[in-house]
């Protein structure tokens, strides 16, 4: 039987739905699960999805562009979401199971697989992409209370971490979805490859070690195309413990904006400019930072979105 405030969640999203776009009121049910209180986490019904991509849309006065980017990686702060959301539909239609290796990003294709690696205890799994989120500023990536047990996080709550989308095995699941062969969540792996155990290093010295690092990460094995890790087999790859925190307002094509920006920013702390090549042409990313800890990167980065910077981020180097 519906309760009151399951109610009250209907009527919003209906009148949600006389107002927008069928796109937007998706993402205005998704967004109103929050309000629908804890659900029986015993079991779900598993439903298949459907491949979607989606359009623009607006959370909390900040636009999202989903498309296809089958080179997407990106380092930053990884969330995890569970009860609260458990048995419910996902972005893309599938049931939401938080002991299932699944993950919410905000703009990647749904379903795609990413690879997710825990900076701090080189833990590294593969997930299956098929919700939206996470909606809070400064998470790149939300994983469901099943991965975050796996990658040791779930008592901290957040962690560092480098995603980075799995292309072959994205694409198969594509072609799945769009010829409605769509597997459910734990049989999306086909052919599984041995388990890859890689020793863990620390990698010394003070100029490079970042770049080493990422050498490191980029050079470790990738399955052959059509085959994928063994869904739920935690690797461990080579980090460094040296990753900082920084706040980042955004990256300029001409160094005097760059520096202008830098000097209004000083007041929220350390503000710096550097140069960063991004495919053929040379940009000045402003940051402040390194922060100390993620509650002063988050406060750092409201005060930068008060002051002007819409797309500010944290991010992880």
């Amino acid at each position: 039987m519906m309760n009151s405030t399951s109610s009250r969640v209907l009527v919003a999203v209906g009148a949600a739905f006389l107002l927008s776009a069928c796109a937007e009121t998706e993402l205005v049910i998704h967004s109103a699960k929050e309000l629908a209180g804890t659900t029986n986490t015993a079991g779900v019904s598993k439903t298949k999805g459907k491949y979607k991509i989606g359009r623009p849309y607006q959370i909390k006065g900040t636009w999202y562009y989903p498309a296809e980017n089958f080179k997407y990686v990106e380092t930053g702060i990884s969330s995890w979401y569970g009860p609260k959301f458990h048995g419910k539909k996902t972005a893309n239609g599938e049931t939401y199971d938080m002991n299932t290796l699944t993950a919410a990003h905000r703009t990647l294709p749904l379903p795609s697989v990413v690879r997710v690696i825990n900076l701090k205890n080189g833990r590294s799994l593969n997930l299956r992409v098929n919700d939206r989120g996470p909606f809070a500023r400064g998470r790149v990536i939300d994983v469901s209370r099943r991965a975050a047990q796996l990658l040791g996080f779930q008592r901290a709550g957040t962690a560092r971490v480098r995603v980075e989308i799995i292309a072959d095995e994205s694409q198969r699941l594509k072609l799945a979805a769009i010829n409605g062969s769509l597997p459910q969540s734990e049989k999306i792996t086909g052919q599984a490859v041995a388990k890859q155990t890689v020793r863990s290093e620390p990698i010394s010295g003070s100029t490079s070690t970042r770049a080493r690092r990422d050498r490191a990460i980029s050079a470790i094995p990738r399955p052959a195309t059509g085959e994928v890790v063994k869904s739920g087999t935690v690797t461990t790859v080579p980090t460094s413990s040296d990753s900082q925190l920084f706040v980042q307002a955004g990256a300029f094509a001409d160094f005097a904006n760059a520096s202008e920006v830098r000097t209004r920013l000083s007041q929220l702390g350390p503000a710096w400019v550097t140069k960063a090549r991004i495919g053929r042409r040379d940009f000045y990313r402003v940051r402040i930072g390194p922060m100390q800890n993620l509650k002063s990167a988050d406060a750092v980065l409201a005060e930068m979105i008060s002051s002007g910077f819409p797309k500010a981020q944290i991010v992880v180097d």
